[in-house]
């Protein structure tokens, strides 16, 4: 007999970080599966692991930062990756970098990348991370020490090692996101990179303030997150080395830029997309 699940089709506003944090939420629950969509978030859970009022219990629906509305019925077993190849489309970013999921054909590009959606942010269809993929095509990756940070799938540190990096640490707080990083340097045989579940604190297992370890930081997160953690990076980045972050809208460029100057960052260029920024500093 097949499984029954309930599907609950929730619109997020803001989308990002409202999908990302609601994943993590639900995924506590019981929840076992999600779909992103356009304007928010298809989860599921098995009717068998659903109890009344379970939904109380997810601090996002309460917060009045977003707005967030949902509908819910019961289906059938569902075929997930069925709904992956529904929902999950190829990118290109530029004439060089493509990103897939394993059942999308390959594409003749210097830097064919393949991805394993699952839960994790950070495929590249997001503003943001297509952004942060455009600075990494630019930058200088030969030989350097590479942080992700808030790696989600950890795209960013396997196009740095695509593009000559000489070793990268991802580190997100996420256990889905650690697994699934793994699993995609696997997939893309980037020996050089190293995952770790955890925060900013765990840079201090790997790095120090006296002897700064990284040649370039892509932090790829949120406007709260990066306003704390800024002056950490900072310490944790060799002089001349670039910081790149994303993850905020337009009208937050000004408190990131005072944030990095306070913490001896200097601004060096930004991008935008769709109100999204992405920005480039130095020590």
């Amino acid at each position: 007999m097949d499984n029954i699940y309930l599907e609950f089709d929730f619109k997020v506003d803001p989308v990002e970080p409202g999908v990302e944090i609601l994943i993590a939420e639900l995924g506590f629950l019981g929840f076992d599966s999600f779909v992103e969509t356009q304007d928010g978030l298809l989860a599921y859970i098995l009717k068998s692991e659903w109890k009344e009022n379970l939904l109380d219990e997810v601090l996002i629906l309460k917060n009045e930062e977003f707005k967030i509305t949902y509908d819910q019925k019961e289906i059938a077993q569902v075929n997930w990756n069925e709904e992956w190849e529904k929902n999950f489309n190829p990118i290109q970013v530029g004439e060089v970098c493509y990103v897939r999921a394993p059942f999308h054909e390959a594409k003749d590009v210097t830097y064919d990348i393949v991805i394993e959606p699952k839960m994790s942010f950070g495929t590249g269809h997001h503003e943001t991370t297509y952004m942060m993929l455009e600075y990494v095509l630019e930058g200088d990756m030969a030989d350097k020490t590479v942080l992700d940070m808030g790696c989600g799938t950890s795209v960013l540190a396997i196009l740095a090692s695509k593009r000559g990096a000489k070793h990268a640490d991802a580190i997100d707080i996420d256990s889905w996101c650690y697994e699934n990083s793994v699993e995609n340097i696997e997939k893309n045989n980037c020996t050089n990179i190293e995952a770790f579940q955890g925060t900013v604190e765990t840079l201090k297992n790997l790095s120090s303030e006296k002897n700064p370890k990284f040649d370039v930081i892509l932090a790829n997160i949120n406007r709260n997150i990066l306003l704390e953690d800024i002056p950490t990076y900072a310490k944790h980045l060799k002089k001349g080395g670039l910081l790149y972050v994303s993850g905020f809208y337009s009208e937050d460029l000004s408190a990131i830029q005072a944030k990095a100057t306070e913490a001896s960052l200097s601004f060096v260029d930004n991008k935008m997309r769709n109100n999204w920024i992405a920005a480039k500093f130095k020590k």
